[in-house]
């Protein structure tokens, strides 16, 4: 089995690192025959290219793959047309795995393809989150590293020709959200069963809430909004609507979670920043929530009356 890991980036240098180093060392067994790893540059503005360039020797499983700024869906469509392998694996730029990673992906896989006698299946791994730069791997899993997403493409590994005959990445979600389960969504009616693979750990890094992030955060919100209208316009189900938030329950949720609004990100960040301070900001970041999904929903909606849909 040849497997080609597809990692799009945009100005992830220093994370993109440890993913690339934990790439390097994988333990591969019999039944992986090669890989490879496609990187596939999203215009970055920092030092990624030229970084990759200078230390070519040190990912000898690397191939560099440039594109302009056009977001995740055209870079990891770009990077399976450049992709070499049979099996394609789908991670995120900011994924530090364990050296059994794509052995187990593999495993999984195979074992599904003898099992149902067709290759109708893609695995999904474990995502551990964590804030932990130095050492990521060391963060334990937690109840809210779950995930019920089907085809969420932070790790994830595919047949290439079933990959192909779903259509790829729709480039219309050039912002933040939904691509992945777009597809997942044509996947599905591929009747293509979802097989868990918790021995494909990977560990997702992001940094810990600061007070600064909350403008962008918000921002990333009503790109979601955006998106996920795309996303129901191409699937106008009931599911699809649940999924983005698109209902009057998610709407009565958040109103009343955050007290019609009065629990917001501006009333809300003189205890952000004492949480912060008292070194529990993923607590703060689980309290943030309430807004934000609060802001994503409110911004679905109009949306979608600028639209015509609601």
């Amino acid at each position: 089995m040849f497997l080609s890991v597809v990692i799009p980036t945009y100005n992830r240098r220093p994370i993109l690192a440890k993913c690339l180093l934990a790439l390097e060392q994988q333990q591969l067994g019999e039944l992986i025959s090669a890989y490879e790893v496609v990187v596939v540059d999203d215009g970055s503005s920092d030092d990624t290219v030229a970084w990759l360039r200078a230390e070519a020797a040190s990912f000898p499983h690397v191939r560099l793959v440039e594109q302009d700024h056009g977001g995740p869906a055209e870079g990891r469509n770009r990077g399976v047309e450049h992709a070499q392998g049979d099996v394609i694996v789908f991670i995120d730029s900011d994924l530090v795995v364990t050296d059994g990673f794509l052995l187990a992906h593999a495993t999984a896989l195979q074992q599904q393809w003898q099992r149902s006698g067709d290759r109708l299946c893609f695995t999904y791994g474990a995502v551990i989150n964590t804030a932990n730069f130095d050492d990521p791997s060391s963060e334990p899993h937690k109840l809210r590293d779950l995930s019920w997403a089907y085809f969420a493409t932070g790790n994830v590994a595919i047949d290439r020709q079933l990959l192909e005959r779903s259509g790829l990445f729709d480039t219309r979600f050039r912002l933040y959200g939904w691509e992945d389960l777009e597809l997942g969504e044509r996947l599905r009616r591929l009747g293509v069963l979802l097989v868990r693979c918790p021995e494909a750990v990977g560990y997702h890094w992001h940094p810990a809430l600061s007070l600064a992030q909350i403008p962008r955060l918000i921002e990333v919100e009503q790109e979601r909004a955006k998106m996920g209208l795309v996303f129901y316009r191409k699937h106008p189900t009931r599911r699809v609507r649940f999924i983005i938030q698109f209902t009057l329950l998610h709407r009565l949720l958040w109103e009343l979670l955050t007290l019609g609004g009065l629990l917001n990100e501006r009333s809300l960040r003189p205890l952000l920043a004492w949480l912060i301070r008292q070194g529990k900001p993923g607590l703060a970041q689980e309290l943030l929530r309430l807004p934000l999904n609060r802001i994503g929903v409110r911004a679905l909606y109009a949306e979608a009356r600028a639209a015509g849909l609601a």
